[in-house]
């Protein structure tokens, strides 16, 4: 249920109706808007008489809620969600653009693979300290070590890191070490996962899973969401098909329709949407295209050295090659790109 507030509503009668929805058992969600404010109610188990609501003082309606997702659906929030990661903000008129290796193997590649990042014109740092491999023989990354590793190069060349947990455990080093968690496709519905994180003070990078629905996607976002962590971006990273001419097939209408019912921001993963080297920077483009608020993307200065997924990472020189693409296609799309934004050196 969604109470919507008249435009003239004190602050006052908001805190009354705020009250109301407590002595029912249920939970208040304040949502202040440009014009108005709305509260959203969790808690309900079946379902609720609107005329009590709409009987208070200030209230204009209370809107049932249809989705099964809550408080991610534009049902809850007409306004799209506008996600700060250490200064750079996904899902505003601002295009993102993040870049990295898929796996922090050394300082000296981070470094490197950073370096050029900034330089192309990238705005946050992607690495995988713990890798979720399909063989436990593979190269499960490097653990704490890796995220000193990312956090100093952070210091060093001035991007935002974001980086992936793989448990509720992995959530409080990543707390330490970088500035957004990432969510993988594997962990989509890795709940304890999930609700550990929204208990973050760090936003989330949440990316569907290989077999994931929109909806099973938006209820593993409401996860988070639920227990107070409102800073939630979404990933397209490809579904699993019957196609072989790619790793995975990217879902790119998922993106719009992802638009149509969230208002969540929604970026892109063309690296592993298609495994390939060669086809990153076309479906990079496609995705903005279709409404993506940002890419991200695997970027390694010797991928054919890679420990992981060296197959789909672009070049350096590739990596400019797609900023400035993505820098001419924007205005087509009626965004433009993010200016950069340093994190500030440590004391």
């Amino acid at each position: 249920m969604l109470v919507v507030m008249k435009k003239d509503a004190t602050q006052e009668q908001i805190d009354h109706v705020i009250e109301a929805i407590g002595r029912l058992g249920l939970s208040a969600h304040p949502i202040p808007g440009a014009q108005r404010t709305a509260i959203g109610i969790t808690g309900n188990k079946g379902s609720l008489d609107r005329n009590i609501l709409e009987s208070l003082d200030g209230v204009l309606e209370a809107i049932p809620v249809s989705k099964p997702f809550k408080q991610v659906s534009r049902e809850w929030r007409q306004d799209d969600t506008v996600v700060d990661v250490a200064g750079v903000k996904i899902g505003g008129p601002h295009l993102v653009l993040i870049g990295g290796p898929c796996a922090v193997e050394s300082l000296e590649q981070v470094r490197a693979v950073a370096r050029a990042v900034k330089a192309a014109g990238g705005h946050l740092l992607r690495g995988g300290a713990f890798k979720p491999r399909t063989s436990p023989y593979s190269f499960q990354g490097l653990g704490e070590e890796g995220l000193r590793i990312l956090a100093q190069v952070r210091d060093e060349v001035g991007l935002p890191v974001v980086t992936e947990a793989l448990d509720p455990d992995g959530v409080g080093l990543v707390e330490t070490y970088a500035d957004m968690i990432q969510i993988g496709a594997r962990n989509m519905q890795n709940f304890s996962l999930l609700k550990r994180a929204g208990k973050s003070r760090l936003p989330v990078l949440l990316k569907r899973g290989m077999s994931a629905t929109i909806d099973e996607l938006l209820l593993a976002a409401e996860y988070v969401v639920s227990e107070g962590n409102p800073n939630v971006v979404l990933c397209e990273r490809g579904v699993r098909t019957f196609a072989n001419h790619t790793r995975n097939t990217l879902d790119l209408s998922a993106i719009p329709a992802v638009k149509g019912v969230s208002h969540l921001p929604i970026i892109a993963d063309p690296s592993h949407g298609t495994g390939r080297r060669e086809k990153v920077l076309p479906m990079a483009r496609a995705s903005i295209a279709a409404g993506a608020d940002g890419l991200i993307v695997e970027v390694h200065h010797q991928p054919e050295r890679a420990l992981s997924d060296g197959h789909q990472a672009i070049y350096p020189d590739m990596f400019a090659d797609l900023v400035e693409q993505i820098r001419r296609l924007a205005p087509v799309v009626d965004r433009d790109m993010h200016p950069p934004v340093e994190v500030p050196a440590a004391g």
